[in-house]
This record gives structure tokens, sequence and C-alpha cells, in this order.
């Protein structure tokens, strides 16, 4: 069996040997305690196995105006009206254009009314060859009739009254789409062909792009990208069901389409809005004070021991001095008051409280510290690749004679580095949500991580430190170069292979322990019932509860003996697969040595 269909094997089957956790790995001695928040972990992690292969698309701003002026084109060629009334009634249809088309041929007028479109010739908005007088209705100043203009209603208004009325919606914003004729009562609607020819410059540019973002924001399957500075959107041609909905944008930043955080594949969005909002709350300074401070017992105030002795004074008006041991008043505390042990009458679910909230810090920095320092990384590792892509390669090529084509094993290197840096964060947010009752889900999930961060480390360690001897080393043969890239791709590959793994197994919410506990459950069942059986029959109650305990300690050997086994597999699979890759890149090497000695 080859090492990937090994791996295969060992995250999906494993044929008749069950996953089990023993002792000879670390359980928590306070498994039965309560744990910070109760419903941290009542949130469902098992999903279904998203496809890591969605149907996205990058549009930038002349592919969102090129698709806006093809659906103005289609309601202009169906209802045989002018551009300018179909971009007003698509604006007013969320440019939906099924819906615009059923809502006009069942009732046309109303759609008139409900847009405020006029049934009138366009040419009667801006007169040009009338000559005649006619009072402006903002300004009351006489002008002649071709220096005004209206919406195709009987209201007249000079242009430069028309200008500044305009102007001023662009300027505040998207609801200029919805300016209506100055003129008390009349719901006639300002149009783009109006905007175009009262305003230009920087009002016409603005008034252009509130057009794009209307028909971006309108579309349930398109969205903006978050990058910084980027004005790109993304179409999800997707069902909207189930899948990853992870994207990478052209300016290279990645998100999930759906809830618009960054990408954070193999975890669902549920799990990520809660991870993110308990990094951002008050709960947990809330938590930090409950275990590092003290009520003072008169007035109650939280109080932080700053110095070494237990003498506490609280701070005035109060000025309450008590120890802080046992929170008795100093006066006559000699230091001998407090050492001796008495046993409580009843609970103090204060001190419960506090050591409760202590160790649900402990945790929660445990898996907040790994999860910020993968971000750190990711970012930095970022930061490296483009000073790779802009100035080492081109180093690197004219120092050992390489193509930048046979360079790319060095940017395909650091980008595996920034996405597996990017899941490895993610994947300390999931631990922290796994149930603690789930010891042998938590086990697999540590193990299955533990390789994936190792192999990472690996990686980078390589991409970071040795790619820079090269670079700043003159005296490295091209030959030790050559070693370095079959160093450096076989690590890539073999890291790819991990994180791969690694997620499936995420994405199957590690479905494989619940499958196998529930066979091994169902095997051990049918064991003791056997047991207690043939025993009742020949040694009484008494023997038949003997042998059940004797076969419980036999199931509880089996599942650390099938736990080894399944770890030893994966360990050697891995292993296994990292040499086929290092072997495979130096066989590629040496084949391309002699055909350069053959030419």
């Amino acid at each position: 069996m080859d090492s990937d269909r090994l791996l295969r094997y060992t995250f999906t089957a494993l044929s008749n040997n069950q996953l089990y956790y023993n002792h000879n790995f670390a359980f928590d001695d306070d498994a039965s305690d309560v744990d910070d928040g109760a419903d941290d972990y009542n949130v469902l992690i098992n999903r279904v196995n998203y496809s890591s292969e969605k149907c996205y698309v990058v549009l930038n701003e002349n592919d969102l105006i090129q698709r806006q002026q093809e659906d103005i084109s289609k309601v202009t060629t169906v209802l045989s009206i002018p551009r300018d009334y179909a971009c007003m009634l698509l604006l007013r249809y969320n440019w939906s254009v099924g819906n615009l088309h059923e809502a006009w041929f069942e009732d046309e007028a109303k759609v008139r009314r409900r847009v405020g479109l006029l049934d009138v010739d366009p040419a009667v908005k801006f007169p040009q060859t009338d000559e005649s007088f006619v009072n402006c209705g903002v300004c009351y100043e006489s002008v002649r009739k071709r220096d005004t203009a209206s919406c195709g209603c009987d209201h007249s208004f000079c242009k430069a009254c028309w200008k500044a009325y305009v102007s001023t919606a662009v300027g505040d914003g998207p609801g200029c789409f919805n300016l209506r004729c100055p003129e008390p009562g009349c719901d006639a609607l300002v149009g783009p062909d109006m905007v175009n020819e009262l305003v230009a410059g920087d009002e016409k540019e603005r008034y252009n792009l509130f057009l794009v973002k209307s028909y971006v924001e309108s579309n349930k399957r398109i969205k903006w990208c978050p990058g910084a500075g980027c004005d790109n959107a993304v179409q999800f041609d997707d069902d909207f069901e189930i899948g990853s909905y992870d994207v990478c944008c052209n300016c290279k930043c990645g998100f999930c389409w759906k809830c618009m955080e960054d990408a954070h594949r193999p975890l669902a969005c549920e799990i990520v809005s809660k991870w993110l909002l308990k990094n951002t709350t008050e709960a947990e300074n809330t938590n930090w004070i409950l275990a590092y401070t003290k009520p003072c017992p008169k007035c109650k105030r939280s109080i932080e021991k700053n110095n070494g002795c237990m003498h506490m004074t609280c701070r005035p008006p109060c000025g309450y001095e008590f120890c802080w041991l046992c929170l008795g008043p100093y006066k006559g505390h000699d230091g001998r008051a407090c050492n001796r042990y008495t046993k409580q009458r009843g609970p103090v679910p204060e001190a419960e409280q506090r050591v409760l909230a202590k160790k649900a810090i402990e945790r929660y920095t445990h898996y907040y510290e790994r999860w910020a320092a993968n971000e750190r990384s990711r970012k930095q590792a970022l930061a490296a690749l483009h000073k790779i892509e802009t100035v080492y390669l081109k180093k690197l090529s004219l120092a050992y004679f390489h193509p930048d084509s046979q360079l790319r094993f060095v940017t395909d290197a650091w980008l595996q580095i920034v996405e597996c840096r990017r899941v490895l964060k993610w994947t300390y947010a999931y631990g922290y949500y796994i149930p603690k009752i789930e010891q042998a889900k938590r086990l697999f999930f540590e193990y299955v991580q533990g390789e994936a961060e190792a192999g990472l480390e690996r990686l980078h360690r390589c991409a970071e430190k040795e790619l820079q001897t090269y670079i700043t080393d003159e005296e490295a043969t091209e030959e030790q170069f050559n070693r370095f890239r079959v160093k450096l791709s076989g690590l890539t590959s073999v890291t790819r292979s991990y994180f791969e793994n690694l997620v499936r197994a995420l994405e199957n919410g590690l479905s494989e322990v619940d499958s196998h506990e529930t066979c091994t459950k169902t095997r051990t069942g049918l064991d003791q019932g056997a047991a207690v059986g043939s025993s009742s029959k020949v040694r009484g109650r008494r023997r038949s509860g003997q042998a059940g305990e004797s076969s419980n300690r036999g199931s509880d050997n089996t599942k650390r003996l099938r736990l080894r086994r399944m770890m030893m597999m994966m360990r050697q699979a891995m292993d296994e697969s990292r040499r086929n890759a290092t072997q495979a890149a130096g066989e590629s090497s040496s084949h391309g040595h002699l055909g350069g000695q053959d030419r």
C-alpha cells in the first residue's frame, strides 16, 4: 500500500482497528470540573464534508460596468425604452431584470408611478431652441426656456439651481438615486441622464461610482473584497447550502465569502464568529478580575495584590485593613491565625468561582496565544514572500544562472507556508471548542495537529534560514543550491500532504473517532453479554460480575493498544510520504543534472 493510500486509509477506515485513547497521553485531572461557560461547548463542530473546490469569479470595475450595461441592454430591448429609463427602473428593482420584467408586464402604469418615471420624450427635459422667458421656481429669476431643465413634468428651473441641487445630493451619498423634482408634491425622478448633463468632474465620477456599488450591493451573489485599497468584487456561483466559502481575490486577500471574515477553512462560520467575539468581549476581563482579585470584606470593591506581604489596605474612603489570605481584619493578626486548616461549614462559592475562572483563563490563553502567534507569523510570511518576489528572485537568478521559471519552488514554498499558517491558526480555535468530555476526539485532534505543525516548522525554517544563506553567501556553488532546491521542494510537498489530511479530518468533524467508538461499544457490549451469560451458567451471579469487570479491563487494554497502533500507522505513513517526496525530487534533480551534462 503506497503512502497516499495509507494516509487516506488511516483517516477514513482503519479497517478493523477501532480508534481509542490510552493513559499514556495527558488528560486533565479536573475533567469533572465545570469549564468556562457551558455554551462554549454547545457549538456544533461535526459538519458535512465541505468541498474545497468552489466556483467564484473575481470582477474588477470594468467587468462590473460591462455586466451592468448588459442588463440595461436587456431591459431596453425587451421594454423598448431609453437606456437611462432602463437604468432608473433597474435601480428601483435592485438590478433584477426578471423582477422588473414581471412587474412591468403585469402593470406598466403602476411601475411608472412607483418609480416616478414619466412617459414623455426625453428631449423635453432640456429644451434647446425655446427663447421665451420663464421664472425659475427656486431663485425666482427670469431666464430663457432653453436655459432651464425639468424631469419631464411642467416644473422648470434654471440650470444653475439644478446644478447646485444635484451636486448637493450627489455629495450626500447614494440617496441621490431617489432625488425627485424640487417642486413640492412632484414625484418625478431625477435620472442618470439629467445628472450626467447637469454635473461634471468629481460629482459625475462619484455618481457613476454609486451606480457600480448599487449593482454589487443589490446582487446576492456578488460582494466586495474586504482587502485594503481593493476595488474588486467576487461573484460566488455555488448552491449556498454546503461547502467552503473561502475565496482569494486578485489582491491576494483571502476571506470567507459568507461571513466576510478572514478565510477560515476548515472551521464553520459560527465557530469563527463565536471565537472572534470571545477575543473582543469584556468577559475575559471579568474572568481575570475574578481570578486575580479579591473583594474588600467591608466595601466589596475588587482589590489586586501588588506587594509581597498579606497586609491589605483598601483605598479611601474605605481604608479597611484585612488579611489577603483569610480576608479577616488585620488588627491583632499575627500571621498565624490563618495557617490552620478549619473545615468549612458550607460551600464557598466565591473561592470556587475564582478557581474555575483562573483555570478558564489559563485554558483560553493557551489557545489564544497560539492563534495570535500563527496569525503574526502568517503576516510576516506574506511580507517575506513579497520581498522574495520583488528582490531576492532576481538576485538568485543572477547568482546561479536559473531563469525565473526554475525558481518557482521558492515562491511555492512560501505560498504554502502562508496557507498553512492560516489553517493552523484556526485549528487552535477549533481545539478550544472541542467538548471536554470527548477525550478521544481531542487526543486525535492534538496528534494530527501536532504532526502538521511540526512539518510546517521544518518547512518554514528551511525556507527562512537556509534560503538566506544562498542569498547572502556568494561562495555557494550551483550544486549546493540544487540540493537545497530538492530539500525545499520535498518539504513543501510533505507539508501540503500533512495539512490536506488535517483539513479533511476537521471538515469531517473528526467523525472517524465517533464511528470507531460506536463500533467498539457495540462489540464490547456483545463481549460482556457473552461473558456474563456463560459465567452465570457455571458460577452464579457473583462470578458473573467478576467476569464483567475482567472484560472491562480487557476492553480498556484493547483501547490503548489500538490507539497506539493507529498512531504508529499514521506516523509511518507520514514518514514514508516525506521520504518518497524527497526521493522523487532528488531523482528529478539528478535527471536534470545529467541532461545538462549531456548537452
